[in-house]
């Protein structure tokens, strides 16, 4: 990496950094999870592009590696377990809208399209082959997204808000794995 392109990475994470503070200072009466940001535009295709401040600059700055789970109770899941085992691994998140994933092992787990809502609530990724075609969409809720978390809520049975896993994600320096 450059000197001028790790500038101007730094650049983007300390103006979604102060997006973050700024939003962070609002209060909510609300009980339902609240992200550390909230949203301007999201890319919603791989054409479109991340605007500077928002969520999705947020999780676009830097790679992410699973590190974590917990239940609905805040007790400690391990990432073997049948219910978070498939949200385990490394994420990119590219600015302009394509993701890659990867198991821990460095394996390719899947790629596509990304997007985060515009009230930075849900990030959504639609997982395509390599053909482009589209494989599945996963929307999930955001709990948290900041420079040192991000973690999302995954509901074994959509219709059943009480029993889900949050899936926790921290920053990661490990180098994206070529496909």
């Amino acid at each position: 990496m450059t000197g001028k392109e790790m500038t101007k990475k730094i650049a983007t994470l300390a103006m979604a950094l102060a997006a973050a503070g700024l939003l962070g200072a609002c209060s909510s009466n609300s009980s339902e999870p609240i992200p550390t940001t909230t949203s301007g535009a999201a890319p919603t295709s791989a054409s479109a592009a991340v605007t500077p401040g928002s969520p999705a600059a947020m999780l676009a700055a830097t790679p992410w590696e699973t590190t974590s789970a917990t239940d609905a109770h805040g007790a400690a899941v391990p990432l073997t377990d049948d219910n978070v085992k498939n949200y385990v691994g490394f994420a990119y998140f590219k600015p302009d809208g394509t993701f890659t994933m990867f198991n821990l092992d460095d394996t390719p787990k899947m790629h596509g399209d990304w997007s985060v809502s515009p009230d930075g609530r849900t990030r959504t990724i639609v997982a395509k082959n390599d053909a482009g075609q589209e494989q599945f969409t996963r929307v999930v809720d955001i709990v948290t997204l900041n420079d040192k978390d991000f973690t999302y809520r995954v509901y074994p049975t959509a219709d059943d808000k009480t029993v889900y896993f949050d899936i926790i994600h921290t920053p990661t320096s490990h180098p994206e794995p070529t496909r």
